[in-house]
């Protein structure tokens, strides 16, 4: 039995979060615990990654050493400017998935951990296999201001791109695909479970879904014959063409501006602001539902110049109706020193964000703060009165207010 000795925290985590995938999916039971359990340990997490190696599809997004006409996107023009021949040995691609470009030698994987080259191909390891579904409301994501109210079919699979030391899903995002072994499961059996659920979204979220982009895509297109919603939880950190496929795609998008600081998105969460900025004006200009998030971690992001500067960026880049949310920070991985984020911070950064002129800006992580509602810009009605993550009462008829009529923005049926 000693293998398949955990702590009590991690045991009561596989009950409260881990069961119902497990219900859900019962061929990835194995899968709950701590990250690294399975039974047969190391030996056993070998031998399934040489079976994942074996099976995994090729990813899109890259470049191979091979193609010569590519050589400007892993090189300089003077480094290339005079060559007229050239040869690699060990036949290095280079992923354009996501902002942090890997150049990635022949056997190694990314920085995500997710992709691997494959003599000078590069694959994907997650596709086609979640550690953890689960069927929550919309309003834990969180999305506000699409479909309030409604239930979204849940999924993640390893890895993450980032190393944000205050992950509170690090145990999965954080770890490597054979850390968790399990069945595939194919696009059609996600959606179709969703289906016979009654469950209208599906929501790719826990770890950062960019790594399962061609899963999730292929899900979110088998899903149009059950016509389900597909909306994406990001750090926001990929690619333009990548997201383009994302917003030709999905339906919603809700992306987490960590913080307004390239330092902070550097020491903290191992990764770099601009792309994320660029992926918010790009998900906004494309039309589709987008929410933005700010976890507020005291001493690090909290202060009176980036959360103005924040708010400022956000009024002045993509305008007043994206709904906001300021998160209360919880201790968490490698920082567990930190208190919780007071909640006089996160009321000063919601206020900070009115005076701006957003008008939907919400305090997160507070079950019953009043900051939790939606109220109209135009009367100061509560349009939707939230209880935790649920909708106790809706005033949102055909898109207006109830009161007055005025339009409020989102998406309601």
């Amino acid at each position: 039995m000693d293998h398949y000795k955990i702590s009590r925290r991690k045991f009561f985590q596989w009950l409260s979060g881990g069961l119902t995938g497990a219900i859900l999916f019962p061929e990835i039971w194995p899968l709950y615990g701590s990250a690294g359990f399975a039974p047969g340990g190391a030996a056993s997490g070998n031998n399934y990654l040489q079976r994942l190696i074996q099976n995994a599809p090729n990813a899109r997004y890259w470049v191979a050493a091979k193609d010569k006409e590519q050589c400007s996107q892993c090189h300089l023009p003077n480094e290339i400017r005079d060559v007229s021949s050239y040869k690699h040995e060990k036949k290095p691609v280079k992923c354009l998935l996501c902002a942090q470009e890997c150049v990635i030698e022949e056997g190694k994987r990314g920085r995500c951990r997710a992709r691997i080259n494959v003599n000078g191909e590069l694959k994907t390891l997650v596709y086609g296999h979640p550690v953890t579904t689960h069927i929550d409301p919309i309003e834990k994501k969180p999305f506000y201001h699409f479909l309030p109210g409604s239930e979204a079919f849940s999924l993640a699979t390893t890895c993450c791109p980032l190393s944000c030391k205050f992950c509170q899903n690090w145990g999965i995002s954080q770890a490597r695909p054979e850390d968790y072994p399990g069945d595939f499961i194919a696009p059609e059996r996600i959606s179709t479970s969703a289906h016979v659920r009654k469950v209208p979204i599906i929501a790719y979220t826990y770890n950062e879904p960019t790594v399962f982009t061609e899963y999730f895509l292929d899900i979110a297109e088998a899903s149009k014959e059950h016509q389900l919603k597909n909306v994406l939880i990001s750090c926001g950190f990929m690619n333009e063409q990548p997201l383009a496929d994302m917003c030709s795609t999905l339906d919603a998008i809700k992306i987490d501006l960590k913080g307004f600081s390239s330092d902070f998105y550097r020491n903290i969460c191992g990764a770099e602001l601009n792309p994320v900025l660029n992926s918010i004006k790009q998900v906004a200009a494309s039309g589709i539902h987008l929410e933005i998030v700010n976890l507020v971690v005291p001493t690090l992001n909290d202060s009176e110049k980036m959360l103005t500067e924040l708010a400022a960026w956000i009024m002045g880049e993509i305008g007043p109706d994206v709904p906001i949310h300021f998160t209360r920070f919880h201790p968490d991985y490698k920082m567990v020193n930190l208190s919780p984020t007071p909640i006089a911070t996160l009321e000063r950064a919601r206020n900070i964000a009115m005076d701006k002129g957003i008008r939907y800006a919400f305090v997160g992580n507070v079950p019953g703060h009043p900051g939790n509602h939606t109220y109209c810009p135009d009367c100061g009605k509560i349009l939707i009165k939230r209880s935790g993550f649920f909708v106790v009462e809706n005033h949102v008829v055909n898109g207006q207010c109830e009161f007055c009529q005025t339009k409020i923005a989102g998406v309601w049926k």
